[in-house]
């Protein structure tokens, strides 16, 4: 595969704004978003994009692919990689999301991650009037959070986002309820949603188990964003190490 020159790392415009225009908040973002990438991910910017990743990350396996959007497809669960491989992929994204098309790759992979964090706080209902409006707010703050973190190295990147997005998106609605005057308890929202698929609640089955420590370990690391050296101390065990097995357990048990 040809080598391309790296574009100039400019700061991605939020795809809120750049892609959806006044209809940001309806209830269409997300069919917005689809049909965008249909367009985009299959582009000329798209191909060339997909040259330089590949060039940036040669042990991806990259060659056999086309575009961007042969990416996001193969991020699928179906799409015929392995946890391992789509865990290494996402992390190749976040570290080159600097790269505009990236950025709106990883966006778009992460999509249904997204809609899991909104369902999970049940699309906002009860702080803001147009649930619509909360997945429009989520887009937006997953595009800022990849801006923000773009170059990171993290190996689970994609849970590591996703919890931040929830911890963001909770925040914004409980300015939100606190501005409609509304007392209710915004922790409501949380612990009235189906949960099942949250990694919170994947965590939570390993509690009381053989695995009860490294659960608890991975919570306040992923979740809690407690840095690695501080629970490697208290754990009374080496960084390196820690970090080795709470990779294994994210992969194996998590992913």
């Amino acid at each position: 595969m040809t080598t391309h020159q790296q574009t100039n790392p400019t700061r991605p415009t939020s795809p809120t704004s750049r892609d959806l225009g006044t209809a940001g908040r309806s209830t269409d973002v997300l069919a917005q978003l689809r049909a965008d990438w249909r367009h985009r991910g299959r582009s000329a910017a798209s191909r060339r994009a997909l040259a330089r990743l590949a060039a940036r990350h040669p042990g991806l396996d990259l060659a056999r692919l086309d575009d961007l959007g042969d990416v996001v497809d193969a991020l699928d669960v179906h799409g015929g990689r392995s946890v391992l491989e789509r865990a290494s992929l996402v992390t190749a994204l976040l570290e080159d999301a600097g790269d505009p098309a990236v950025h709106r790759a990883l966006l778009q992979t992460l999509l249904p991650g997204l809609v899991s964090v909104c369902r999970q706080l049940r699309f906002g209902a009860g702080a803001v009037s147009d649930t619509g409006e909360t997945v429009a707010v989520a887009v937006a703050m997953l595009s800022e959070l990849l801006t923000d973190w773009a170059g990171q190295s993290r190996a689970y990147a994609a849970p590591d986002l996703l919890s931040a997005l929830r911890g963001r998106l909770r925040r914004w609605l409980m300015r939100e309820k606190r501005e409609r005057g509304l007392v209710a308890p915004i922790e409501r929202l949380d612990r009235a949603a189906p949960a099942a698929s949250s990694l919170d609640a994947r965590l939570a089955t390993f509690r009381g188990g053989d695995r009860d420590r490294i659960a608890r370990l991975a919570y306040r690391r992923i979740i809690g964003d407690e840095s690695l050296a501080d629970l490697a101390r208290e754990d009374h065990s080496s960084p390196r190490s820690l970090r080795a097995e709470l990779r294994h357990f994210a992969v194996h048990c998590l992913l």
